[in-house]
């Protein structure tokens, strides 16, 4: 674990903000927390990029992916600007290695596509349902334009993972689809686990919460839940992945793929 100092460049961009009192330390922490998760995806797109080139027919996407991983950095620096706005200070602590999946068990473009998979069509497209669903309940405000900045990031994310999956899965043999969908259980149950647990169970803080980024954790488990069944199961459907049975069976870990 490494400490994470913002401050110096985050008051740079500090947005200018007016809060509620009442929820000044609400946002605070929201934020706080944004800003260490937007900086420790940076190093999730490094490792990618190392992955990347290391195979001979996706190296060429290389470049992309670091250019996200300057993103994430750039993301987690506008959060910590929010941070500072609000009276916090843009200090925190992330993890400085990651864990980053291997799957050693399968060929080296096959555990690439996993993790193509997981980051690019499951992290990102959630990400992007839900901050664009967040910042359509914001006022117009310099907080808006900034959530904005980062929302056409996360897109343009999503549609690298959804590119290399769409053009590379369905090349491949059909055991190796039927790993994939086996895999893809693991990957939807971390998903799940992963973003409940940044969700609250709360039902938010009326329109003066929406101003500063202070949505309702109940209607947000809703949208996830919505994107993985309405959006991502379906489209992954179509590059020959049993991603419905994937959805249905996340919980079992003896299920075996059809």
């Amino acid at each position: 674990m490494i400490a994470l100092d913002l401050r110096e460049v985050a008051r740079e961009r500090a947005p200018k903000l007016t809060v509620d009192e009442s929820l000044r330390e609400a946002a605070i922490g929201t934020w706080l927390g944004r800003m260490t998760n937007e900086y420790q995806s940076s190093f999730v797109f490094e490792a990618l990029a190392e992955q990347l080139s290391a195979s001979r027919e996706l190296a060429q996407f290389q470049a992309e992916a670091l250019g996200f991983a300057n993103e994430e950095r750039r993301h987690g620096v506008m959060c910590g600007a929010v941070v500072e706005a609000l009276g916090g200070r843009a200090v925190g602590v992330i993890d400085d290695e990651p864990a980053y999946p291997a799957h050693a068990e399968v060929e080296r473009d096959e555990a690439l596509l996993r993790n193509v998979l997981s980051i690019g069509c499951l992290s990102e497209t959630v990400a992007v349902s839900l901050i664009g669903a967040e910042r359509e309940e914001m006022p117009a405000s310099e907080l808006r334009d900034l959530l904005t900045n980062i929302w056409a990031d996360e897109i343009g994310h999503a549609r690298f993972g959804w590119r290399l999956v769409s053009a590379y899965v369905p090349k491949l043999s059909v055991d190796a689809r039927r790993r994939m969908s086996a895999y893809l259980r693991v990957a939807l149950r971390h998903l799940e686990s992963h973003e409940l647990g940044h969700l609250p169970d709360n039902g938010g803080f009326g329109d003066r919460g929406n101003e500063v980024g202070l949505c309702s954790g109940r209607d947000a488990r809703t949208l996830f839940y919505a994107t993985v069944e309405r959006v991502i199961v379906p489209r992954l459907s179509t590059l020959g992945l049993d991603a419905e049975w994937a959805w249905r069976h996340r919980h079992q870990t003896r299920a075996q793929a059809a």
